[in-house]
């Protein structure tokens, strides 16, 4: 499936010391995300802890450091990253983003159900993302073929009734043998006296 991860900007352009504090922080972003190109992973979740540690509610610090989790194989933290910033995020296009990137986490992680509901997101928010289209229909043959067919009428009607037919115990069975043998003897006995009374007396009327 496509992962189109973004490392998010941002730059500030203000007076004061607010500006100031704001373009630390940014400066420390960016250091990350210079890191991140790099592939240097760890420096980079730090640098993007460092900013939140500045900033706790700067959710472009927030988004790359889910982004750096997912790359070291840390998909709880990523997800846990991204539930946070689907609630703070106000526009359709950044929760897209957001549901798109946790729906390839949970891909990742074979979590087929969940990956396709954060993909069904991503769409209600941003109905022309054609890679999350994409990977949606992707998610959905994949849980397809995981998923077996169901049983045949007639077999499972089958089971069923082979289900619902009472086992004969042991005493049953002896008691039923014994009337079959009884039963029998009484034939033999019968045709026993037909006989008898059939065979008479042979001899030829010379």
């Amino acid at each position: 499936m496509k992962n189109k991860f973004i490392i998010v900007s941002l730059f500030v352009v203000a007076m004061g010391k607010p500006a100031l504090h704001a373009q630390q922080v940014n400066d420390i972003i960016k250091k990350g995300n210079d890191l991140y190109k790099q592939q240097q992973y760890e420096p980079a979740k730090a640098a993007y802890g460092d900013a939140l540690a500045k900033d706790s509610a700067n959710t472009t610090a927030k988004f790359n450091l889910a982004n750096t989790s997912y790359r070291l194989s840390k998909p709880d933290e990523a997800i846990k990253s991204l539930d946070e910033l689907s609630v703070k995020y106000k526009t359709a296009g950044e929760k897209a983003r957001t549901y798109y990137n946790k729906g390839v986490v949970l891909s990742s992680q074979k979590r087929l159900e969940e990956s396709i509901e954060a993909y069904k997101e991503a769409l209600r928010q941003d109905p022309n993302d054609k890679e999350a289209r994409e990977n949606l229909q992707k998610a959905l043959i994949e849980l397809k073929k995981r998923t077996p067919p169901p049983p045949k009428k007639d077999n499972q009607k089958k089971k069923q009734e082979k289900k619902q037919q009472p086992k004969m115990d042991k005493k049953e069975a002896e008691q039923k043998l014994k009337l079959l043998e009884q039963k029998e003897k009484q034939l033999q006995q019968k045709m026993q006296q037909q006989k008898f009374k059939t065979g008479g007396n042979s001899q030829k009327d010379w």
